[in-house]
């Protein structure tokens, strides 16, 4: 298969918004934190909370990044990349922890083509139609 190689993003990609169900006794500790001045509000502990578990458990990810051989961060697939890969009879394997994008232009037509299978650990954009014809190859 051939390499996945990333494109510099045009601009920072939206956030993913989650919703959490958390305790009233948390809850209430939260906003004690944030009426003390430690956190601008919530979501700025919360997100704190995260990347300090992120910090802790680094060398986990790192090693299960290259286990996995999962690409880390922002990629783009475009037509033209799309068509290169179908054309020397080649398909991907797109395995990415992080953003993966499939161009607006892409056809679903192309992206079977193109796509063996589609691991991602975080977001996938890609347009209705191209989602709907991956949806078996997604893993």
């Amino acid at each position: 298969m051939p390499a996945l190689t990333p494109s510099a993003a045009a601009s920072r990609p939206s956030d993913e918004k989650i919703t959490i169900n958390v305790g009233l006794v948390d809850l209430g500790q939260i906003d004690l934190l944030v009426q003390e001045g430690f956190y601008a509000n919530r979501t700025d502990l919360i997100r704190t909370a995260i990347r300090n578990q992120l910090a802790v458990h680094a060398e986990v990810v790192r090693q299960a990044v290259a286990r996995r051989t999962l690409v880390l961060g922002i990629h783009h697939f475009g037509v033209a990349q799309l068509q290169a890969v179908q054309a020397a009879g080649e398909k991907l394997e797109i395995r990415v922890l992080g953003l993966a994008v499939i161009a607006p232009d892409v056809t679903p037509e192309l992206a079977l083509a193109a796509i063996d299978s589609v691991t991602v650990l975080g977001a996938l954009q890609a347009s209705a139609p191209v989602k709907q014809a991956l949806s078996s190859r997604m893993r």
